[in-house]
């Protein structure tokens, strides 16, 4: 691993995250209400039922409840589909790479963390973050320019997942791939001529990247991580989506982890 000086990242302002963001939908609401997500403001259809926990989960916090007509709703939600019920609020908070470093050393494990590289659309990065956090991943991390952030679609997506797993958004990600390395991290991106996946050592500090779709890693990216790894392609397509190579490294490295019988 290459070892040059780190360059610190800082846990965003409260300004940093959007205060616009629309989370829709009775779990994602419920799940950033659970978890202390910042939220401004409870929306509530007048047609709707069945919202008491929301309701009563807001209010033991001091989040207004407001009461909306079915079509305000929908106009507040861009027409996503709300079941009723939306939150004024980011679906997420950011953190900084440190704390999701000090995540796994809080659980007393080597980390284990995804970094987005372009992933640009917000269900690709909202399935990402659902299977990471399914797969016990111990935070996601994402560059602040050519990224979909945590937006209502990636709420949406990841099935509340992105209110409880930690996402750190940095201003340099190959700054945030080295400060990785320095904590002892090793760093895999994907290529085809890469080292099989199923032959790669993930019991230590692991760190995946994930490339976009259409473009894969950037030059600086895939020239700063340790190593590559390939998955076997028999099909007509040679590409895979990237939520999809996300969970088959990350449940590979689960695997890896577990102890015989658990």
């Amino acid at each position: 691993m290459s070892q040059k000086k780190s360059q610190k990242h800082r846990t965003p302002r409260p300004q940093d995250v959007s205060e616009n963001e629309r989370i829709a939908g009775r779990n994602p609401v419920l799940e950033a209400l659970r978890s202390g997500a910042a939220v401004d403001t409870i929306y509530v259809s007048q047609e709707s039922g069945g919202l008491q926990e929301i309701i009563s989960l807001a209010k033991d916090r001091g989040i207004p409840v407001k009461m909306v007509t079915d079509a305000k709703l929908s106009q507040l939600t861009g027409g996503a589909v709300h079941q009723g019920v939306a939150a004024e609020g980011a679906c997420g908070q950011y953190v900084s790479l440190e704390e999701l470093l000090q995540n796994a050393a809080d659980r007393g494990e080597p980390p284990l963390l995804v970094l987005c590289d372009g992933i640009q659309d917000p269900h690709n990065l909202g399935a990402i973050i659902r299977t990471a956090e399914a797969a016990g991943a111990h935070g996601v991390i994402i560059p602040k320019r050519r990224s979909a952030s945590l937006t209502l679609t990636v709420g949406k997506t990841s099935a509340g997942a992105a209110s409880w797993l930690p996402v750190a958004r940095v201003s340099n990600l190959v700054a945030a791939m080295e400060t990785l390395k320095e904590h002892g991290v090793w760093i895999y991106g994907t290529d085809a001529a890469g080292t099989s996946y199923t032959e790669t050592d993930f019991t230590g500090g692991t760190a995946f990247v994930i490339g976009s779709e259409g473009f894969g890693m950037s030059r600086l990216v895939s020239e700063t991580c340790d190593g590559m790894l390939s998955l076997p392609m028999r099909g007509k397509v040679n590409s895979l989506n990237a939520s999809v190579a996300a969970g088959i490294f990350l449940y590979e490295a689960v695997r890896q982890r577990m102890a015989p019988g658990t």
